[in-house]
C-alpha cells in the first residue's frame, strides 16, 4: 500500500530533520509530506534541503500561519491527488513516537481509520502536569458525551486514514480549525459509518520548542463540539456501522 505521513509544522527546525530520519529508519515503505506555515525559524528551508537529497520528501510552503486544520486539509488534498492509499498524520515534535507507525498501518488492514490512543489500556502521557491532563481528559469526555463518539481519544492527531475515508468525509469543507478539527473529522468519519480502531501509544510532551496549545484552542474546541452537537449529521457515504476496537500491541 502506498503510504504517506503528513506533518504540519510551525517553528520545528530543531525537530523536523531528526523526525524524518527516524521515519525512514522504520521497516515500512513511506513518504513524508511537510506542510509548513512560513516558520520564522526556517523549518521550511530545513525540509527543502532534506527533499533535495531524498525524493521521498515533499513540502507545501504556505505564506503565513494558517492553522493546523487547514494544514491537514492541504496535505490530504495533495496525498489524494498523488494516489496514496494510506495517509497518516503526526506531530513534528516527537510527542508522537515514530515507532508506533507500523502499528497504525497494521490497524488499517482491517479498519478504515487507526488512532494512536493515549486512553486505551497500555497508552498514556509523559511530562504533563495535572492541569494539562485534566484539560485533555475533559475535552475527550465532552466530545464523547455530546457527540456520541466511540473512540477513547477523540483529540489524537496520530492517525492513519484509508484514502477512501478522506474522499468520503470531504475535509476541505470542515469548518473547525486547530485541534478542534480533529474532533470534527472524527465525527464525520463515524457519521459516515466507517470503522475506527485504536492502538495504545505513550504521548511524550515536547522537549524542544514551544507548545502550540493555548486557551483559545481549548475554547474553540468546546465551541466546535457544541456546534456539531446542535447540527444535522453530514450527508456522506454510508459504509457499515462503525465499531471501535482496541489493539493489543505493546506500547
Amino acid at each position: 500500500m502506498k503510504t504517506i505521513v503528513i506533518i504540519p509544522t510551525y517553528n520545528e527546525a530543531e525537530n523536523i530533520g531528526p523526525l524524518i530520519d527516524n521515519l525512514f529508519m522504520l521497516d515500512v515503505p513511506l513518504d513524508v509530506l511537510v506542510v509548513d506555515d512560513n516558520s520564522p525559524d526556517d523549518t521550511g528551508a530545513v525540509v527543502e534541503r532534506c527533499a533535495q537529497e531524498d525524493d521521498r520528501i515533499q513540502i507545501i510552503h504556505r505564506s503565513r500561519k494558517m492553522g493546523l486544520g487547514t494544514a491537514y486539509t492541504a496535505g490530504f488534498e495533495r496525498a489524494l491527488l498523488q494516489g496514496y492509499d494510506l495517509i497518516c498524520t503526526m506531530d513534528a515534535d516527537f510527542s508522537h513516537n515514530p515507532r508506533y507507525i507500523p502499528q497504525l498501518l497494521k490497524l488499517t488492514e482491517d479498519h478504515d481509520l487507526g488512532i494512536g490512543s493515549r486512553y486505551v489500556p497500555g497508552g498514556g502521557v509523559r511530562l504533563w502536569g495535572i492541569h494539562r491532563r485534566a484539560l485533555s481528559r475533559g475535552a475527550n469526555l465532552l466530545a464523547r458525551t455530546m457527540l456520541g463518539l466511540k473512540a477513547n481519544d477523540c483529540t489524537a492527531g496520530f492517525r492513519c486514514y484509508r484514502a477512501e475515508v478522506l474522499r468520503a468525509v470531504q475535509p476541505q469543507s470542515i469548518r473547525a480549525d486547530g485541534y478542534s478539527y480533529l474532533v470534527e473529522i472524527l465525527w464525520r468519519v463515524q457519521s459516515a459509518g466507517f470503522d475506527v480502531a485504536e492502538t495504545p501509544i505513550v504521548f511524550t510532551d515536547r522537549r524542544q520548542g514551544a507548545s502550540k496549545i493555548s486557551r483559545d484552542e481549548i475554547f474553540k474546541a468546546g465551541l466546535t463540539v457544541l456546534r456539531l452537537a446542535l447540527s444535522r449529521r453530514p450527508q456522506l457515504a454510508a459504509p457499515p456501522q462503525p465499531v471501535v476496537q482496541q489493539s493489543t500491541h505493546d506500547s
